[in-house]
């Protein structure tokens, strides 16, 4: 519910924030996205939104994670820290972990260390390694295994925020993404937070 006030639209990421009212305070408000949430206030095919777990108006999410990644999102009411944690001139660091189909080799972390060619270009290097199995939330829907391939997580820590990325770098050296969280971007991590649960950090 957004207590019946018309969300206005967000500038885009990287465009110079507008001034905020004498009297609005800038707000950033940490939430644990579930997986199947858009990361919009609204949307014409009746899918679960941000509207359906964030009831404070006029803030929007600095950056984007897609419906079928969870964890960390930020959303503020300030155009200039939204456009500071988004555009990727920035390079703030975003740390991910990932539910992967097989077992990591070296070589295979050492080629997403080393950045991986993609289609939209090379990625950036980045910080890769193998994570014990973490003790995170029930996923709803569960993930969808094979039982002949085994799986394993890894922790990945990238400066960009391309479409996806994360997904494409694991797959492009041959370990799909099943599971999908963002931990941490720049200073502000998810810690304890249940999924569908938001709180306000002071600025």
């Amino acid at each position: 519910m957004n207590d019946g006030i018309a969300p206005r639209r967000p500038r885009p990421a990287g465009s110079r924030g507008a001034a905020k009212p004498p009297s609005a305070r800038a707000r950033l408000l940490l939430l644990n996205k579930p997986f199947g949430v858009l990361t919009q206030f609204s949307d014409d095919q009746g899918r679960a939104t941000l509207k359906d777990l964030v009831n404070v108006p006029d803030v929007y999410p600095a950056g984007r994670l897609d419906r079928d990644s969870e964890g960390l999102l930020l959303l503020t009411n300030d155009g200039q820290l939204q456009a500071r944690i988004a555009d990727p001139r920035c390079k703030m660091a975003k740390t991910y972990w990932a539910q992967v189909e097989g077992e990591p080799t070296d070589a295979q972390l050492r080629r997403l260390q080393d950045g991986v060619d993609l289609k939209d270009g090379p990625t950036l290097p980045a910080q890769a390694r193998r994570l014990a199995e973490p003790q995170l939330w029930p996923r709803d829907p569960p993930v969808r295994f094979r039982k002949s391939i085994p799986t394993a997580w890894l922790e990945l820590i990238i400066h960009e925020g391309r479409n996806r990325q994360v997904r494409r770098m694991t797959a492009a050296v041959g370990l799909p993404t099943l599971r999908l969280v963002r931990m941490r971007i720049g200073p502000w991590s998810l810690d304890d937070l249940p999924p569908g649960a938001w709180r306000e950090v002071r600025l």
